[in-house]
């Protein structure tokens, strides 16, 4: 592959190398994000045959996200200084052999060792969210970011993906083999396709202490909560809704990974909709009317099913309230939409105020999100188990979302 020495807004013919590197990226970010997410499904199976508890099936479902987030750092990083186009192949190659592995491993402790190295994958976000910005201008830098995060998606592809493996092979062995195959030839199409401008790594001059001091920012530290809303949300909500639907609802797993889909998908694809919302009507507004919106759903969704009776002037009427199946998709669709907006939208802020280190900030802020995103699914098991209540998880959903609310509230009317 050729490499370009001049940045890529000097030359109208560059543009096209552009959209080749989003293409690219946004393709391996998607493969990438499939895998990261795979024990969602895994863990329903995994579940019965290690006669796991709530919370350790929490566990295992978030292992893979731990590593996924903690190496968004130095990769974010690495990215400054050496370049997205190296530094995503390398994330996506040594993720290949330990997904293979995964469908060897018959313990509990096998299965969480395997999954701290396949979460690497995760942490190919921070890598590709700066690669692709640097292609952009500005003022579309907030519409590409938006594309690129859009491989969330890649949540609901391993809902559809793994269940029809589950079933027509019938064991969920065959899951890590297909998807390790797919990281090998996803790393050799991202290779081939992608490429580097020297003139990118320009920002990388800084010592890792002078990069890491971005962290005494609090502009840095409330984006990073923002986005442990938005993305930790959306990623533990994806890791934890297929078994809610089985263990609530008494689906089939097939069933349950195809309604979870319904907030996955829009959850990931939609993400290219708020940048430009954001390009458009700035972050602030943006990310103002994503909580909003999340705090009325987890709202709802926090209700329990629950039996009272009322005593009125004729005798006791006893009620009963419920939400279906129905209900609770559409409103998770709903948190779906919100949340693909506000991914953006936080990132937006990003872009707009740190460009000059936009890999470390990115990497922070995505440390973050992930981190929460790992610890949700363990909370939302362990609160399941102490009260024995399933909708416990939006109430700490809903919690969350309106501290970010406050945050947000009190921080711009000083600006203002």
């Amino acid at each position: 592959m050729s490499v370009v020495d001049t940045p890529l807004s000097t030359h109208a013919s560059t543009d096209k190398r552009a959209w080749r590197v989003l293409g690219a990226s946004t393709f391996a970010f998607t493969i990438c994000f499939a895998i990261w997410m795979v024990f969602a499904i895994l863990g329903i199976p995994l579940k019965k045959q290690l006669n796991l508890t709530d919370t350790e099936f929490g566990v295992i479902a978030a292992t893979p996200v731990l590593t996924g987030s903690l190496l968004r750092v130095p990769l974010g990083i690495w990215t400054d200084r050496f370049g997205g186009r190296i530094v995503f192949f390398c994330t996506m190659a040594v993720t290949i052999v330990p997904i293979w592995l995964i469908s060897y491993a018959t313990e509990l402790w096998q299965f969480l060792v395997l999954g701290l190295f396949v979460g690497i994958a995760g942490a190919s976000f921070s890598v590709g969210t700066p690669y692709v910005a640097r292609w952009f201008p500005k003022s579309r830098q907030g519409f590409a970011m938006g594309i690129f995060g859009a491989g969330n998606s890649g949540a609901a592809l391993t809902k559809f993906v793994a269940p029809v493996l589950i079933l027509s092979a019938g064991t969920w062995t065959i899951v890590p083999k297909v998807y390790s195959v797919a990281m090998l030839v996803t790393a050799l199409v991202f290779w081939f396709v992608s490429v580097s401008d020297p003139a990118h790594r320009s920002a990388s001059t800084q010592s890792f202490a002078a990069q890491m001091a971005v962290l005494k920012d609090r502009r840095v530290q409330r984006y990073a909560q923002y986005y442990s809303v938005v993305f930790g949300g959306y990623v533990g909500l994806a890791l934890w809704m297929p078994q809610y639907y089985v263990n609530q609802y008494g689906f089939g797993i097939e069933q349950a990974a195809f309604l979870a889909a319904c907030f996955s998908l829009p959850g990931g694809v939609l993400r290219a909709l708020g940048g430009w919302m954001s390009d458009r009507f700035g972050a602030y507004r943006t990310t103002w009317i994503v909580m909003w919106i999340a705090l009325a759903c987890f709202f709802l969704l926090s209700y329990p099913a629950t039996d009272f009776i009322v005593h009125a002037k004729d005798g006791p009427r006893t009620f009963h309230i419920e939400m279906g199946p129905f209900a609770y998709t559409a409103l998770m669709f709903v948190v779906g939409v919100a949340m693909a907006v506000g991914k953006a939208s936080v990132f937006k802020f990003v872009s707009d105020e740190f460009s000059a280190n936009i890999g470390a900030v990115s990497g922070i802020v995505g440390l973050a999100g992930g981190l929460a995103g790992f610890l949700l699914p363990i909370l939302f098991g362990l609160l399941v188990d102490l009260t024995g209540v399933r909708t416990t998880c939006f109430m700490l959903m809903f919690g969350a979302t309106a501290v970010s609310l406050i945050c947000m509230h009190f921080t711009f009317q000083q600006k203002q």
